[in-house]
């Protein structure tokens, strides 16, 4: 299934391609804890290709690969202009907006991975395993680390968490972001996950909020 989909983004003028998207790993020590982690001492990078992007009403299809997929539910914070070695005094001007987004997570192809010291590409990378709400400008967001995050599963609640309770902020996710990267218009950065995360199963219906930002809803087969 081929996947080219362009996101709406606030400052640009026609739907976009994001090209790259940046996920953040263990950005909240209760997600770091259940997962028997360390907590990092500076932001851990992953990526995942931009065909893993399914937009509010689609469908997650679970892989025939994986017994055990889970759910995590993050902020996702879309870039207006690109740079490198941005200072985090100036991180804000270049987000676009922000959106819930879901990173799905094939987590026994995660832990095979992780026991032999090989990369997270297969178990993150899926089509249809970036799931991504609707934007919202970036300055109809008073602070971003001021919002309550949430994910339903079914009509129950299986995370809840607060952005105030990340490890690394959003500026500083983009700021450290640009000193290894080339950052580029369209770009989007999941920033983590906090406590909660588990199994989904074929045709679960999944909602996904956070403070003032449109909710998402996918389901799965």
């Amino acid at each position: 299934m081929e996947n080219l989909m362009k996101i709406d983004l606030p400052g640009f003028s026609e739907p976009i391609r994001p090209g790259k998207l940046i996920c953040i790993g263990r950005n909240y020590a209760e997600h770091a804890k259940e997962m028997q982690s360390a907590i990092p001492t500076e932001p851990m990078i992953f990526l995942k290709p931009a065909t893993s992007l399914v937009g509010s009403g689609g469908t997650i299809v679970i892989p025939t690969q994986s017994q055990e997929v889970h759910h995590e539910v993050e902020l996702v914070v879309a870039l207006l202009k690109g740079g490198k070695n941005i200072p985090e005094s100036d991180a804000l001007h270049h987000i676009a907006g922000y959106a819930v987004g879901l990173d799905m997570t094939a987590r026994d192809l995660q832990g095979r991975a992780k026991k032999v010291g090989a990369p997270w590409s297969v178990a993150k990378g899926f089509d249809t395993f970036a799931p991504i709400g609707d934007f919202v400008a970036a300055n109809m967001v008073p602070d971003v680390q001021d919002l309550f995050i949430s994910l339903k599963v079914n009509g129950e609640v299986r995370q809840k968490g607060h952005t105030a309770d990340m490890i690394f902020s959003v500026v500083t996710l983009v700021a450290y972001a640009s000193t290894i990267f080339t950052l580029e218009p369209g770009d989007l950065i999941y920033t983590g996950t906090p406590e909660g995360v588990g199994a989904i199963q074929k045709e679960d219906v999944l909602e996904a909020e956070i403070t003032s930002l449109p909710t998402l809803y996918v389901t799965t087969e």
